[in-house]
């Protein structure tokens, strides 16, 4: 690591230690604070690259990464109205930030406002394989009545009833291998929702975002409406949204199976060329057995916007540009149509889960295989660890899409993840 590296991070962490002592020890003091708890977050990342892989060009394997944050959250109410603000902080450094730079260029996967209605990001030091930046992921203004509520500012949101991969979330959802889904990234929003007395409610959307060019345009917002309503022991979901140009219309379903649960979505996007319809559904249920709880999940996803696997397999990724448009977006992660996921959740002790994952693409056969723990050190502090393996044959999506380059394949092989967290 860089002198100059060294030098940004003990400055940033020395302000941080400093900012966090005085705010906690004010907020100590005075039951009044503003100052409403938050976190310090590192994680560590190692990832193999295997030996024909095309990344192999460009960094050695391993790729070894560390990433810092910290999140401050701020809170008043006022009688019905209450304004909140969340501060990150944000610093990385490593081979994945220097790899993505390298092959695609931008921020390295940091988050940016570029999109966003308000830039409330400011990076402070940025180079091949380092950046250091600050931001406000959340800033909202929320209004409520007994029936009525209303948040207008930079906010999250989430929607749809599945598990690991989500048809009707079209704002920000997590990637389906994600170990840490504490937060969700924010979007400047105006969001409503009406109580209803049969206990039905009606919520709305209109996310507001800037184009290309930096300009503010009805051709990319989102405008939804969600009609949640019961029906005995059954939950539904009827969603009708403007999105971008698309019009999409999703309905999704919630009820027991004996002492099962069972969820479900399916959705139709009208867009510009053609007719999509992708759904999710999936079985969840929990049980004791060798003295631990446990519970279990399988899911099966449909995605109509994904390749088939000779498509695939050819690098024909380029013909379908509404597929690569949703990946940019974050609105999906994956290249292929079917999919399954299941999942088995242990707990080992009271303070120590054990989660295996599978996912699976069903179209090609390749699979990522993943191993979670999450154990509780404290009632403060967590340590959240995984270790993930990728296996398939060439050209499949985990095994390693085919390259233009013969013989050299889009792939990364076992990685290890562990992130240390503290909680205030």
């Amino acid at each position: 690591m860089q002198a100059r590296t060294l030098k940004n991070y003990s400055a940033c962490a020395l302000a941080l230690a400093c900012s966090i002592y005085q705010v906690t020890t004010a907020s100590a003091a005075d039951p009044d604070s503003l100052f409403d708890g938050g976190h310090i977050k590192y994680a560590y990342e190692n990832t193999q690259l295997p030996e024909d892989s095309l990344f192999r060009d460009y960094e050695d394997s391993p790729l070894q990464d560390h990433i810092g944050s910290v999140r401050l959250k701020f809170s008043e109410r006022i009688d019905r109205v209450k304004l909140s603000a969340d501060y990150q902080l944000l610093a990385a450094h490593g081979d994945r930030l220097s790899l993505i730079r390298r092959t695609q260029g931008g921020q390295a996967g940091f988050i940016d406002d570029r999109y966003r209605l308000m830039d409330l990001t400011h990076v402070f030091s940025e180079d091949t394989n380092e950046v250091i930046a600050h931001r406000l992921d959340r800033l909202a203004i929320d209004v409520s009545t007994e029936n009525q509520f209303l948040r207008i500012g930079r906010q999250a949101i989430s929607w749809g009833n599945g598990m690991f991969y989500n048809t009707m979330d079209l704002f920000n959802p997590f990637d389906p291998a994600a170990v840490d889904r504490e937060y969700k990234t924010g979007d400047d929003m105006l969001y409503a929702q009406q109580l209803l007395h049969s206990g039905d409610d009606i919520q709305a959307v209109w996310v507001v975002r800037r184009d290309d060019k930096g300009e503010v345009t009805s051709e990319v917002d989102s405008i939804a409406v969600k009609y949640h309503m019961f029906s005995g022991e059954r939950e539904f979901d009827l969603l009708v949204s403007q999105h971008y140009d698309d019009t999409v219309v999703a309905f999704g379903s919630l009820s027991n199976v004996g002492e099962a649960v069972w969820r479900g979505d399916i959705s139709y996007t009208d867009t510009d060329t053609d007719d999509v319809f992708s759904l999710v559904t999936s079985l969840s249920y929990s049980w004791y057995a060798m003295n631990r709880n446990m519970s279990g999940v399988i899911e099966y996803f449909y995605n109509g916007f994904g390749l088939t696997s000779d498509e695939f397999e050819s690098g024909n990724i380029a013909g379908h540009p509404e597929l690569l448009e949703r990946i940019d977006r974050g609105e999906l992660y994956t290249y292929g149509r079917h999919y399954v996921a299941a999942s088995l959740l242990i707990e080992m002790t009271p303070l120590w889960q054990l989660t295996p994952n599978l996912f699976i693409n069903a179209g090609d056969g390749s699979l990522l295989s993943q191993l979670v723990s999450s154990y509780d050190l404290r009632q403060d502090m967590q340590l959240l660890a995984a270790a993930s393996l990728p296996t398939g044959p060439a050209g499949t999506e985990f095994g390693g899409a085919n390259s233009p380059i013969p013989g050299k394949q889009l792939s990364t092989g076992f990685s290890m993840f562990a992130q240390l967290a503290w909680y205030f």
